[in-house]
């Protein structure tokens, strides 16, 4: 089997983990690293903490993207497909597959059309794949939701409910949800975007409707809500006193036939007493899953991300969702 040419492109907590699960894989070889802020210089194989690779983080992707020629590029830098668009689109013309975390990209269709299907047009132009993907939206709250509709003969409705301990993660995940605020604080921040509470449960319900062939009529998010704690509570990085926020929690649901058929419940702050990712799908017959503890989103999504690369070069050029490697659900 040809050894892959892999560029890692972010090295934020998450492109490390990645990283590091990538250079173990054989198959895999890291040709080049890049990254805005961080260990510019410094070589790749030190800090993934084995032995070095001679291969040095740049912080101008688009250097070593031309110099180090990747058969892949694996990429981790914001949740939002403008964001990152035109850092896809540069890894596509260059001939590279890419496999992001980036939310929005997980399924576009829905948000994004137009960048969509210029993304589509310049994978199948250059004779590659994109996919976006993670632990949620990618897997928990979507692909693991229509694999179990496999064994249903009819779906009437689907819930998912993730609860998760945010103590457990990282810094910039907290800072994210809100940690340690007034409530007065989080409410301005979440009308500022300057904090953005979860991303991609708009994505996770389109992907939904398409796998179960359901006509979606709109999906409604809810405005995050903060998670206040009931007496102090705290993480490695955060003390968080009674009354200030812990976390938030927020709800989508997609509207089919004029009733809401999906429904996504996220919850993520620090003290929760339980953590749980819960998959109700009301049909024929019930599925009724609890994972207890909810997966953890760090490594998960590292996982997702480099077991997902075999699957995806086995498939067709364009741009891909996870549905496309996993054909299996309820229709």
């Amino acid at each position: 089997m040809k050894e892959l040419r892999v560029l890692q492109i972010g090295l934020g907590a998450i492109g490390l983990e990645i990283a590091k699960l990538a250079s173990k894989k054989s198959g895999l070889k890291i040709v080049g690293a890049s990254d805005l802020v961080k260990y510019v210089g410094d070589d790749v194989g030190v800090i993934l903490g084995s032995r070095a690779m001679n291969v040095k983080v740049v912080s101008d992707y688009r250097k070593t993207l031309k110099e180090s020629k990747p058969d892949l590029v694996l990429h981790a830098t914001s949740s939002y497909l403008q964001d990152v668009y035109e850092q896809i689109l540069n890894c596509v013309e260059e001939g590279a597959n890419v496999i992001s975390t980036c939310e929005e990209l997980s399924y576009p269709f829905y948000k994004h059309p137009d960048l969509a299907k210029n993304l589509d047009h310049l994978a199948k132009k250059n004779r590659v794949r994109i996919l976006g993907t993670e632990i949620n939206p990618g897997f928990i709250m979507d692909t693991l939701v229509t694999l179990l509709t496999t064994v249903c003969q009819e779906v009437e409705s689907v819930v998912v409910e993730r609860v998760i301990d945010a103590s457990h993660r990282r810094q910039a995940f907290q800072r994210k949800i809100g940690v340690a605020l007034t409530e007065e604080e989080f409410t301005s921040k979440i009308m500022g975007k300057e904090i953005s509470g979860h991303v991609g449960l708009e994505e996770s319900i389109a992907m939904i409707c398409d796998a179960l062939g359901w006509r979606l009529q709109r999906i409604e998010v809810e405005q995050p809500k903060p998670i206040l704690a009931s007496k102090q509570v705290s993480s490695p990085y955060y003390t968080v006193a009674a009354g200030r926020v812990a976390g938030l929690q927020q709800t989508a649901r997609g509207y089919v036939d004029g009733e809401a058929r999906i429904t996504l419940l996220f919850k993520a702050y620090i003290g929760a007493e339980e953590e749980y990712d819960h998959i109700y799908i009301k049909g024929t017959p019930e599925v009724n899953q609890m994972i207890k503890p909810a997966i953890q989103g760090d490594k998960a999504t590292a996982a997702v991300v480099v077991n997902s690369i075999w699957p995806l070069l086995k498939t067709e050029p364009e741009l891909k969702t996870m549905r496309d490697l996993q054909p299996l659900s309820y229709r």
